[in-house]
């Protein structure tokens, strides 16, 4: 008995490649597929969160929206490993800068996710698991910011479970040598380690904690092509 469609994604494992690229935003979904891969093809669109599978450079590559937080980057990514054979998912997504070098459009290669949620205890661990990224993605990555010039930190994120922080401790983590804040990537990292999968996030600053930057809406969506270029060369190396 097959596990497709599931009730997020109306698709067949031949309609992904082995590798996704992943953005929170349905709309930045369809603007790589349409500006970025040859014959993108839809394959799926439940609840509007897009995906598509073209070629990049050859090579069969697909892209699908995560939405936004660790719950629902949780439910795609948990399906797309175990239901639709994925290998690789590499987030492509915005964050906020925790660093004072860290401006708009650089790029974090996050190693490790610290987290405030508790997508973690369903694993019942009898101490505290550290979301970390594959390591051969990882330097693949790392490597191609250096060929294309991009300028990149390698490090720890903080995936947040909360945008408007009440408590307002968000720069604590900088203490502690984090470099940026999102939603997505500790869920993501759980996931693919407990599917024996791979996974990355790659996230470009979108705005700054620590100084007066900021993306418009209409730049987060088209403007960060230095990540997503850097996301696709990483995809022909694996």
């Amino acid at each position: 008995m097959s596990n497709y469609p599931t009730p997020h994604i109306d698709a067949t494992p031949e309609d992904f490649a082995p590798t996704v690229l992943m953005p929170g935003d349905p709309l930045r979904s369809r603007f790589i597929a349409e500006n970025f891969m040859e014959g993108a093809r839809l394959v799926n669109n439940v609840r509007g969160v897009q995906g598509y599978t073209g070629l990049y450079k050859g090579r069969p590559v697909s892209v699908m929206a995560s939405g936004m937080g660790q719950p629902s980057i949780g439910i795609y990514a948990y399906e797309l490993f175990n239901y639709f054979g994925v290998e690789n998912i590499i987030r492509v997504g915005s964050c906020g800068s925790l660093c004072k070098d860290l401006h708009v459009k650089d790029v974090i290669l996050a190693m490790g996710a610290c987290t405030n949620g508790n997508f973690a205890s369903q694993y019942e661990l009898p101490g505290t698991f550290s979301p970390i990224a594959d390591f051969k993605l990882l330097t693949a990555a790392a490597e191609c910011c250096e060929k294309a010039g991009v300028r990149y930190r390698v490090g720890n994120i903080f995936s947040s479970d909360v945008f408007y922080n009440d408590a307002g401790s968000t720069l604590k983590w900088t203490k502690m040598g984090v470099l940026g804040i999102e939603m997505e990537s500790a869920a993501l990292y759980c996931t693919a380690a407990r599917a024996g999968k791979r996974a990355l996030s790659i996230c470009a600053v979108s705005d700054s904690l620590v100084a007066d930057e900021y993306m418009t809406a209409a730049e987060r969506e088209k403007g960060l092509t230095d990540m997503i270029g850097v996301a696709l060369e990483t995809a022909l190396k694996i």
